[in-house]
């Protein structure tokens, strides 16, 4: 059974101005009206308790269906927070700790190389320093990137060998993680900060220390565990599943795209730590709830909260933010005052941010515009889901942080 969404609580008993909360919907009840979204669904959280769920639109415009409290989403890279929460209970577990090599398990990288001149078509490579180790596919300081962002000439390599929108066709997890191995470094690994495939490769490791397909192990160490019977890497229940949009380059009109799609209709060949999974609103809140109560959620114990508290600090070399390294093609997220943890960004300073969120709220989103934040200090999750890819299109993230804590009166 899904999961439901649905108000159990007076907001004003959570501290909630129920009549600026209604703020939310209005807002972005104008998005869909316009066009410029499909639909969406916002789900907001105190004290364990959901005060506020607001939507409206459609999950599929051509088709005439609603957005539902149990429609399915591709939540894109909120996988990687669920990859990295996996990867954790494997360091709990004394299998593996943060700073060991991953060669040790996946030997493709033993040997990596750094990009230091040239082209694309003929890169000048020096031997990595130190291997890549844990804590760097973790924290994306690994040195690995993506193809899609058009600012490094390893990025052009990887887009050559198909790695840009997707991976090429015939490869799964493993065979996609030994080809990255083979690329340049655009860094020394734990060096610095780069957006990446790093949660893939960190997918791959989780595979080989659970013996089993990363679904399974996803569905064995956090799905399961809590409860998230709607989310994996496809769903038999496409009926349920929101329809993909982009923009119209003139209007910005919500426009279907049925190539990206497909996307989690059928089981992938590649199942990457980094995206690919589908989820609903209901599943995706206790996921948020487990990391909010410190690891725990009905009785059922994923992490112990000191585990967690260290996932949510910032992990960047020298301690600086994100905005030092520069944003990732697409990024919707302000990167002023946001570090980057173990599989979340990390607000650090929320008046450098311009932000109304609390310090140690720490976060992340998916490519079709999807988000979530958990803010330890307010006690307090949001979340946010619909189908428009890219997620750079509008500012969702920002203004919904705003009107969230806008209502927070107590």
């Amino acid at each position: 059974m899904a999961t439901e969404v649905k108000v159990d609580i007076d907001p004003a008993e959570a501290g909630f101005d129920s009549g600026r909360l209604l703020r939310i919907d209005r807002h972005f009840a104008r998005y869909v009206d316009d066009g410029l979204l499909p639909g969406y669904l916002a789900v907001v959280s105190r004290h364990g308790r959901i005060v506020h769920v607001a939507s409206h639109g459609s999950r599929d415009v051509e088709a005439g269906a609603p957005v539902e409290p149990d429609t399915i989403w591709r939540i894109f890279s909120m996988t990687k927070p669920i990859t990295s929460v996996a990867a954790m209970t494997f360091v709990e577990e004394g299998r593996i700790d943060l700073n060991d090599p991953i060669s040790r398990w996946l030997p493709e990288f033993e040997s990596p190389r750094v990009y230091v001149k040239g082209s694309a078509l003929a890169p000048v490579t020096e031997p990595a320093t130190e291997p890549i180790r844990l804590w760097h596919l973790l924290t994306h300081t690994s040195g690995l990137t993506y193809g899609f962002h058009h600012t490094h000439p390893v990025d052009a390599i990887y887009r050559a060998a198909g790695h840009e929108w997707g991976t090429p066709k015939g490869l799964d997890l493993a065979a996609c993680s030994r080809q990255w191995a083979e690329f340049p470094l655009v860094f020394q690994p734990g060096s610095e900060w780069n957006y990446s495939v790093s949660s893939d490769v960190l997918g791959r490791l989780v595979e080989v220390l659970a013996g089993k397909p990363l679904d399974e192990a996803l569905a064995e160490r956090v799905f399961n565990p809590l409860g998230m019977t709607d989310t994996g890497f496809w769903t038999p229940d496409t009926d349920r599943l929101a329809a993909l949009y982009l923009p119209d380059p003139a209007t910005k009109r919500a426009v279907r795209n049925d190539v990206f799609g497909k996307l989690g209709t059928a089981r992938p060949e590649f199942l990457g730590g980094g995206g690919g999974l589908v989820s609903t609103a209901g599943d995706y809140h206790r996921f948020t709830q487990m990391l909010l109560r410190g690891g725990e959620l009905d009785g059922t114990r994923v992490l112990g909260p000191r585990t967690v508290e260290v996932m949510a600090s910032n992990h960047l070399p020298g301690h600086v933010d994100l905005e030092a390294y520069g944003r990732p093609l697409f990024a919707e997220m302000p990167f002023d005052g946001f570090g980057f943890g173990l599989g979340f960004s990390v607000l650090e300073d929320p008046i450098k941010a311009k932000t109304l969120s609390s310090a140690g709220e720490y976060a992340w989103g998916g490519a079709a515009s999807t988000a979530f934040w958990v803010d330890p200090d307010e006690d307090l999750t949001v979340a946010f889901y619909t189908q428009l890819l890219p997620s750079s299109t509008h500012p969702i993230r920002q203004q919904l942080r705003q009107l969230v804590y806008q209502a927070l009166v107590d």
